[in-house]
């Protein structure tokens, strides 16, 4: 079996397996670039001497200096929680495409306002940028996977959503790679530190450009009273005639999950938001999804990505070239393997399998780095060279990040984007995002001063939390590769141990029953809208 081979739910044409959809996947991903990127140059920058020394934080105490590093990086967050959510207020009136252009622009002003601070103005515009640009970011955060997720066919769906993740990698790479660049090649001047923060108007800009000639995701528009638009759009987007068995089925699972969702929940801005809080089904979903960010932010990897240098200082990597040789590294090492999450892990080992051997595997490699640094207090005995523990530390430093990436880093993001309803995506989704920003805000602001208290202790903290994300996603989360959107609740009536068998099975008897059924049934052309109306049989369940 070759590594990009596909486990589908039902036959599908190769002709949905195109360029277009991948396309489309990697604009909206650029939204996951300008998160990334920010996530790997802002610590690194503030470790820049050109930096400390234009905004004086030698004339500060160290207590001081923490402070401030933690306010620049944390206020980025908090403006990220908040679009999170205001996101659902633009996704059920305007849609996904139009939400991509606003948080793009949102972004853009941001990342612009930053530009102008120096030494003479302050830190305030910066603060100022980082919020607007965080609003930005939250919000393309609740936008990009769900609009992703509605576009893909089910056996690439993890792939797709996947590109998201890739995006935030590479956004890292280049924020990881960039100040070291500047590091080594520009004199300490205030040059030398605004060109990381200039970068952030690049992928903003391509984000701003692709929302404008995307189309818009198709099950949007038909269940917000658009079909006609929508099939439109589904058809190009699958490279399919509106006739074609395949679209039959797929306009037909949509328009029967519609019309269950309008008689049910309903359709709006208000009764999604009901539904979540009254009904239990989903009330156990948001649980689950918000937890997972829970677990995700307690693995350790936000306070690695904002405080790369301290960690790696920590553990004994001494001098700023040091430092920021270490960090790209451990930025080159992400990339690379969430390549191989997307191309093979995320749509063959499944969801839930890597949660769980992701989280077994980080512990034990948190456990060792933990235990080295209190046994031999690299910060306390300072050498001009790494001694063979610290070189082991830093080994399993790189092997933590090869379990965590493919695993705890994307996962959750799709998890999330697709184990909803159509109608509860939106709210889900912000209510997903913003749980993340949450823990994310808390884990940036408080991390200077976790090492500052806890040393090593960071490590078995982290270490602790890992091996409970085990537990809770062995008895509440079950596996969704696969799986249509329109069936995420025969999936989550079973138990997570047996679930996804079982509706795999239900599946594949429905599907055969549909053949049966159409067998020898001749299709007249017609327009898209009455064939599909016609075609009763199009009422399955198959996305």
């Amino acid at each position: 079996m070759s590594i990009l081979s596909l486990v589908e739910d039902r036959p599908t044409p190769a002709c949905v397996y195109n360029w277009r959809i991948y396309l489309l996947a990697g604009v909206a991903s650029l939204t996951s670039c300008m998160i990334g990127y920010d996530s790997a140059f802002i610590g690194t920058t503030l470790s820049l001497p050109s930096f400390r020394s234009e905004f004086n934080f030698d004339s500060m105490s160290s207590s001081k200096q923490d402070l401030v590093s933690a306010n620049i990086v944390s206020c980025y967050q908090a403006g990220a929680f908040f679009g999170a959510l205001f996101a659902y207020g633009i996704s059920p009136f305007w849609g996904r495409r139009i939400g991509l252009l606003i948080a793009s622009l949102v972004f853009t002003l941001g990342a612009g306002l930053m530009l102008g601070a120096n030494g003479e103005r302050g830190l305030g515009l910066i603060y100022a940028g980082r919020v607007l640009a965080g609003l930005g970011v939250g919000a393309g955060s609740n936008f990009t996977p769900i609009y992703i997720a509605e576009l893909s066919p089910p056996a690439i769906r993890g792939r797709l959503i996947g590109v998201y993740e890739l995006g935030w990698q590479i956004g890292g790479l280049v924020g990881f790679w960039i100040n070291y660049g500047v590091q080594t090649t520009l004199p300490e001047n205030h040059k030398q530190w605004i060109i990381p923060f200039a970068i952030q108007l690049i992928p903003s800009g391509l984000l701003i450009i692709g929302a404008l000639l995307i189309r818009e995701s198709p099950r949007y528009l038909m269940i917000h009273g658009k079909r006609e638009q929508g099939i439109k759009n589904l058809c190009w987007i699958r490279q399919l005639p509106a006739d074609h068995i395949y679209m039959i089925e797929e306009i037909g699972a949509i328009d029967q999950a519609t019309e269950e969702l309008a008689s049910t929940v309903g359709i709006g801005f208000w009764k999604p938001i009901k539904a979540a809080f009254t009904t239990r089904k989903y009330q156990i979903r948001l649980f689950i999804g918000a937890m997972l960010f829970v677990w995700q932010n307690g693995s350790g990897i936000n306070a690695i990505n904002y405080y790369s240098p301290t960690v790696f200082k920590s553990i004994g990597v001494t001098g700023t070239n040091s430092a920021l040789l270490t960090t790209g590294l451990f930025g080159c090492v992400k990339t690379a393997v969430t390549i191989v999450w997307i191309l093979y892990l995320i749509d063959h080992v499944g969801r839930r399998n890597l949660l769980i051997y992701g989280a077994l595997g980080g512990s034990v490699c948190m456990w060792i780095i933990g235990a080295y640094i209190k046994i031999a207090q690299p910060t306390k005995n300072p050498t001009s060279h790494l001694n063979g523990g610290g070189i082991a530390a830093i080994f399993f430093f790189y092997l933590w990040t090869t379990f965590y990436t493919p695993t705890w880093n994307g996962t959750p993001w799709v998890l999330n984007s697709e184990m909803f309803d159509q109608n509860m995506r939106s709210f889900a989704q912000a209510c997903a995002a913003a749980s993340n920003w949450l823990w994310n805000f808390l884990i940036s602001r408080f991390t200077p001063q976790m090492f500052d208290t806890m040393d090593y202790g960071v490590y078995f903290f982290f270490a602790s939390l890992m091996l409970l994300s085990i537990v809770f996603v062995f008895f509440l989360v079950p596996e969704t590769k696969g799986i249509p959107l329109e069936n995420m609740d025969m999936l989550f009536e079973l138990k997570p141990f047996k679930a996804h068998s079982t509706v795999l099975k239900r599946l594949r008897e429905d599907e055969e029953q549909f053949r049966e059924a159409a067998k020898g049934v001749q299709v007249e052309k017609s327009s898209p809208s009455v064939h599909v109306e016609d075609a009763e049989v199009g009422q399955a369940v198959y996305l």
